[in-house]
């Protein structure tokens, strides 16, 4: 019986292989074995070699896969059509919100027109006048892209950086405003942002990372620090203000607070920081938050602190004091912890908005200064809103979505409690044929695991209809509804939506993450597995049916359960992933993940790593399911040698097999394109691979 099944899986992966190409034969890697021995263990790398991305036959190895590649992406049927589908839904005149400076008339605006590539910067001096261009990125190199914009509170400077190739190095330049002339300043370092304007418009706070010679080799991305700089002056005059002398990974920051009396300054080592604070113009750094004993953050207005905690509150609470005593001693609650999680506070006209996450979605209540209970703030439906304005000022702005809710955005009219139309989604998109709900199923240790299906509303449960479970599970972040144009294609395509709410996310606040941390991470991959079970079991899908998508975090997630359980899925988008978990933590700033994953260097850690790490799971002669693993050429977050040596390894195992294709995003970066055209033909590679594979068409 075992023999007659794998000829029938045999004869299926032959037929499947011919619909993306008479025959896959992959290009030759050679293996050069290197062999290191950690804490009694030999671990063998037959593709070690491959981690050195400006080694020569490093190169030529990539550029035999891209060929590769091409020649099974470029033949798809369903490519052209996405290209020309995403094209209609991701060209339009689109317009952000004006956003008015602190202490003046001047206001600024971002748009994108039709034809743009990128977003553009527009200002006008007040409300009588007309805007014009300030910035215009599609001027630019294509690869260069703005990043990381400020003005000055009076209006009369803007900021930006400009980044090259999704390297996320950007390097800031100051622009006169009246005059659109760039001012000589430089600053110092790398990886330049502004943090905030002083109050009185003479300079501003930054962040940088040090060059390289400043400190010892490979540590360029570490040891962040935050300088002031003087307008007028020369870089090597900026003062470095806020810095760790031990802590290389320590994360710093600077802000002034509205009013401009007070400056703020954070440093924090993962999910836990202090926060100190002093009078603007003065030099002692007065206390809030010490310990490093949870995560703190605050806000100062009308001579109040508010600091909002997970500090013996694992989904938060706020409390209060005033600026005279910030001592922990005087603090009193303001909000006690509820049942959901807190996910931010924001102070805007007059009133605190809480926004928290139930069963991972959007609900915020309303608080005077008081901590009067005054109303919540009513949404259309279930989704994900966000409230920003200034305490000082009137208007209350609210973006809100939802899987089948196109973005709109309101202005909040608080006397009459209604929410205002400023802006609606700018594409007529029908989304009258399709639902989404929520459902709950327990994973393998029975913990309920909430999960959001987003499909037609005729759907049958008859088993067969194609799917896309997409996950993430990781550093506290949450998944929410939210609206995408490319969930519409899907839909579109007869495809079904789902989206589980994994351990390891922020969803259910600090244990729920704690829950896939560490130790812990074989949770997420349970959770994510039990998800692709339910579906299987409740008649949505079922294995040839059903495809798998997550990128990052996300992609070490599908990397994983992969290997696991390859029988359950049909193909697999693994985008700019963490795979090689033994030696991830040697490479770029991926050091500052030890506290979410561990460290191999770590005996007992070890130990958990191995024992799910992708790369050193696979297994010769398993059959996986067709796989496409992307990277970003210029990625500063997770190395593209993570998927250059998964692609070769699990070529070498399953030669025969699934397709497993390796795709290097040029000029690109962990986010993806630095133009609208590059993000568009990303997009279609992969979405014409999953499509090909479940056999989904477009009309």
């Amino acid at each position: 019986m075992k023999k007659i099944h794998l000829l029938i899986l045999m004869l299926s992966l032959t037929i499947s292989i011919q619909k993306i190409s008479a025959q896959v034969q992959y290009p030759k890697t050679p293996i050069i074995a290197v062999k290191d021995t950690l804490h009694g263990t030999i671990i063998t790398d037959n593709y070690h070699w491959l981690e050195d991305g400006e080694n020569p036959e490093v190169i030529k190895w990539e550029k035999e896969q891209d060929k590769f590649t091409r020649s099974i992406l470029d033949n798809l049927p369903q490519r052209e059509k996405l290209v020309e589908r995403f094209n209609e839904l991701w060209r339009y005149d689109d317009v952000g919100r004006p956003s008015k400076v602190l202490n003046g008339e001047r206001i600024f605006l971002w748009e994108k027109l039709k034809n743009d590539e990128k977003w553009r910067v527009l200002t006008k001096k007040d409300e009588a006048t007309e805007f014009e261009i300030l910035i215009d990125p599609n001027n630019w190199d294509a690869t260069e892209t703005l990043s990381g914009t400020s003005a000055s509170r009076d209006g009369k400077y803007y900021t930006f950086g400009k980044a090259v190739a999704g390297n996320e190095n950007p390097i800031v330049k100051i622009m006169e405003v009246e005059t659109k002339r760039i001012l000589p300043d430089t600053l110092r370092g790398r990886k330049q942002y502004v943090t905030s304007w002083l109050p009185d418009n003479s300079g501003f706070y930054y962040s940088a990372a040090p060059l390289k010679g400043e400190v010892p080799e490979g540590e360029e991305n570490y040891w962040d620090s935050i300088y002031l700089h003087k307008l007028g002056t020369p870089a090597d005059e900026d003062e470095k203000i806020y810095y760790s002398k031990d802590k290389k990974e320590m994360h710093h920051s600077v802000w002034n607070s509205e009013c401009g009396k007070y400056t703020i300054f954070y440093q924090g080592l993962f999910n836990k920081n202090e926060i100190y604070f002093k009078y603007f113009g003065e030099e002692e750094l007065i206390p809030i938050a010490t310990g490093f004993d949870a995560s703190y953050y605050v806000d100062i207005v009308d001579n109040k602190i508010l600091i909002k905690t997970d500090k013996d509150a694992p989904n938060g609470k706020v409390y209060i004091t005033d600026v005279d005593h910030p001592q922990r001693e005087f603090w009193q609650e303001f909000l006690p912890e509820q049942k959901d999680k807190l996910y931010y506070i924001n102070t805007i006209a007059g009133h605190i908005y809480a926004a928290y996450q139930h069963n991972a979605y959007t609900v915020i209540k309303i608080y005077s200064l008081e901590g009067d209970y005054i109303r919540d703030l009513s949404f259309p439906t279930v989704g994900t809103g966000h409230v920003s304005g200034y305490w000082s000022r009137d208007d209350i702005w609210v973006k809100f979505s939802s899987f089948i809710y196109p973005s709109v955005t309101y202005k909040y009219d608080f006397q009459n409690d209604k929410l205002d139309i400023y802006k609606e989604f700018p594409l007529a998109i029908d989304v009258e044929n399709y639902t989404s709900e929520q459902v709950w199923y327990n994973s393998k240790d029975g913990t309920p695991i909430s999960m959001f299906l987003v499909h037609r509303k005729n759907l049958k449960k008859d088993g067969n209809n194609p799917v896309r479970l997409s996950g993430y599970g990781g550093f506290n972040h949450s998944q929410t509804p939210y609206f995408s144009t490319l969930n519409i294609v899907w839909l579109e395509a007869g495809g079904m939506l789902v989206i589980p709410n994994l351990r390891g996310g922020g969803e259910y606040g600090k244990n729920w993450h704690e829950a896939g941390m560490k130790e812990n991470k074989q949770n997420v991959f349970d959770d994510f597995i039990a998800a692709a079970e339910w579906l299987i079991e409740n008649k949505y899908t079922n294995p040839e049916k059903l495809a798998i998508s997550g990128s990052s975090n996300g992609g070490l997630l599908v990397g994983a359960v992969t290997m696991q359980r390859p029988e359950l899925f049909k193909v697999v988008d693994c985008g700019v992933p963490l795979l090689d978990m033994i030696r991830y933590h040697k490479f770029g700033p991926a050091r500052y993940w030890k506290d979410e994953y561990g460290s191999a260097d770590d005996p007992q850690q070890f130990e958990y790593l191995h024992k799910y790490s992708p790369y050193h799971n696979v297994v010769n002669d398993t059959y996986y399911p067709a796989i496409i693993i992307s990277a970003g050429e210029n990625d500063a977050r997770v190395d593209p040698l993570h998927s250059r040596k998964m692609v070769a390894r699990m070529q070498k195992a399953n030669p025969e097999g699934e397709p497993i294709l390796l795709m290097i995003r040029r000029k690109s970066g962990h986010g993806g394109g630095t133009t609208l055209s590059m993000q568009i033909d990303r997009v279609a590679d992969t979405w014409a691979f999953l499509m090909n594979m479940l056999g989904m068409n477009l009309e």
